[in-house]
């Protein structure tokens, strides 16, 4: 790994980091552990501990040699980000210093064929981000036309997702899809696109690898854990890639930053303190030396929030969009 290889340099990392404020002494939950950049940052600073979560069996291994380096400072573990409340408490950790989050899917997944992420590289249509569950060829071939314009629609925010349902549904009475190029050219046949814009399958590849993965479900409830793991003064970072997740980190942050409950109206109902206080108003964005450096980091937002004294708040609840489990098991 090479701190020129933008494959592995997290976006707005420093800046991430710096939400952070890391100390001597200090616990922090890196929930998407990735390649480890955040990691690294965050050991440099000496004396900090760190427990770093990913479920992907492949960032883990690759880590093992930033454990050994460590000296006993980082601790891996291969669990799914909206479980960090339950991974802390098996570490033994009863409050966390800081939590950092990289939302989304890797620079490392979709450069490897094999893991059926990209359009752009012929392979199987996995998707997965880890190693159980059904893939995206499993969806594919289970889902109903409206189930399909749905996902595609509400996780991929393509509005040609009825016709692409449609053709979907139309190739595999023909035959099964099972790679990424046949479900690429199957868009590409009913979502016309101009040479200037994003490739036609885009916004379908993006759906589907959210609903593979549970990806929004995940965010909220790694978001309501990092609420209930972190100490007072302790601080969330997020960093996301599209509006899709930074709509949810945005909610969540400005619900829990203001007090809540209560009126004129019915002013005997209790008020909610605020759970964090924004250290972001607006999104930072990455400057223009980032973007040059690498263009997949354009569309990323990083939020910040310091935890206040204030009890958690109720977890939200998830909204009525697709489920897996309801859509592979048939209804």
């Amino acid at each position: 790994m090479t701190a020129a290889d933008p494959r592995h340099v997290p976006v707005l990392g420093p800046e991430a980091v710096a939400m952070l404020s890391p100390h001597a002494g200090g616990v922090y939950i890196d929930a998407t552990f990735g390649a480890g950049g955040y990691s690294r940052a965050i050991l440099e600073v000496s004396g900090t501990r760190l427990i770093g979560i990913d479920r992907d069996r492949t960032a883990i291994t690759g880590g093992f040699g930033l454990v050994e380096r460590s000296g006993g400072r980082l601790t891996l573990v291969e669990d799914r980000f909206s479980n960090l409340a339950e991974v802390c408490a098996a570490q033994g950790v009863e409050a966390a210093d800081g939590v950092v989050m990289d939302v989304g899917v890797s620079s490392m997944q979709l450069d490897q064929a094999g893991r059926g992420f990209s359009f752009r590289l012929d392979g199987p249509l996995d998707m997965r981000m880890g190693q159980q569950g059904p893939t995206a060829a499993d969806v594919i071939a289970k889902a109903g036309e409206a189930e399909l314009a749905n996902i595609i629609y509400i996780f991929g925010e393509e509005r040609h997702s009825r016709s692409v349902a449609r053709a979907i549904i139309a190739a595999r009475k023909e035959a099964p899809i099972r790679t990424t190029r046949a479900l690429a050219d199957i868009v590409a046949r009913v979502v016309r696109a101009k040479p200037s814009e994003i490739h036609p399958a885009t916004r379908t590849f993006q759906g589907l690898r959210i609903f593979v993965n549970e990806e929004l479900d995940e965010l909220q409830s790694a978001l309501a854990a990092a609420e209930r793991v972190l100490k007072p003064g302790g601080r969330l970072a997020v960093v996301s890639f599209h509006s899709l997740e930074d709509r949810i980190v945005k909610t969540f942050l400005n619900e829990r930053g203001r007090i809540s409950g209560g009126s004129r109206h019915l002013p005997e109902l209790a008020q909610t303190a605020p759970s964090f206080h924004l250290l972001t108003r607006r999104p930072v964005t990455p400057g223009e030396a980032e973007l040059a450096a690498n263009p997949r980091a354009r569309s990323a937002k990083l939020r910040a929030a310091e935890r206040t004294e204030a009890a958690a708040h109720r977890a939200d609840d998830v909204p009525s969009w697709p489920k897996l489990a309801d859509v592979m098991r048939g209804g």
